[in-house]
């Protein structure tokens, strides 16, 4: 995949324009010393995180460490317990997961999740939904299938059919139809062969490269480093470290988290 062919696709032309917000000094998503609890587990303990326009940021932990319930608190999966978070200036911690996603917050979640029994057009139109005309739509499908060939070669193809790469790349390009300007990714690479993780998440510079922001939340420690601009390290429910990606040894860290 070229990032030639990306770029002179000619589509989406909404997102050239949201780049310009990379300059912005105000954080896209600010989350504020936000706990989330189950019951009287307490899943997240007073997170503080912030996500710029335009970056890449790696969410690392092991299994257990909070990540996917991170992703589901900013979406609005999950209700959070205490804190704030900001969206574009805005709170939206109160709103519901419909309103944050027409705000402008796509997820690909963990598992894919895809509707198995409708075809992979129809699932891109589900993410379509808070879209306001065909037209819109018809665009959106055009950036979607120029990232993914392979979705468009399958697009009348029941998605239950599909591989697991390619159940992949239909929750992101389902999560890309509703045109957001923060996608969060939970697990990409999960259960994936090393050259279909390099497909899907190569996605991620191009996206970044079109004023997409990204939170990966990411087991794989080295596959995430090697494509943030900073990391957030989760452990027990807290932030453990949060620095520069390029100043983490990903040896290192897999060492000291995941036993490796």
């Amino acid at each position: 995949m070229s990032d030639r062919r990306i770029e002179g696709a000619g589509v989406r032309s909404g997102l050239e324009s949201q780049a310009g917000q990379q300059s912005s000094s105000a954080p896209l998503l600010k989350v504020s010393d936000v706990s989330v609890s189950y019951g009287e587990i307490l899943a997240l303990k007073n997170i503080f995180l912030e996500i710029r326009h335009g970056e890449i940021i790696a969410l690392l932990g092991s299994n257990g460490a909070g990540k996917s319930t991170m992703i589901n608190a900013i979406s609005g999966l999950v209700a959070i317990k205490s804190g704030r978070i900001e969206f574009n200036g805005t709170e939206i911690h109160r709103t519901s997961c419909r309103d944050r996603f027409r705000l402008g917050i796509g997820i690909s979640p963990e598992g894919r999740r895809v509707f198995p029994t409708m075809s992979v057009e129809e699932n891109l139109m589900v993410g379509a939904q808070a879209l306001r005309s065909l037209r819109k739509a018809s665009e959106d499908f055009d950036f979607v299938y120029e990232i993914f060939p392979k979705l468009k070669e399958r697009r009348r193809q029941v998605s239950g059919t599909l591989s697991g790469g390619e159940q992949q790349m239909l929750a992101i390009g389902r999560a890309l139809m509703g045109r957001p300007k923060l996608l969060l990714m939970d697990e990409p690479s999960l259960g994936m062969a090393p050259i279909i993780i390099e497909q899907v998440l190569g996605v991620s510079r191009l996206l970044r490269n079109r004023g997409i922001s990204i939170l990966l939340a990411e087991q794989n420690a080295g596959t995430a480093l090697a494509l943030a601009d900073r990391a957030y390290m989760l452990s027990l429910g807290t932030v453990s470290d949060s620095r520069n990606a390029s100043d983490i040894n990903a040896g290192e860290l897999t060492s000291a988290y995941f036993g490796g």
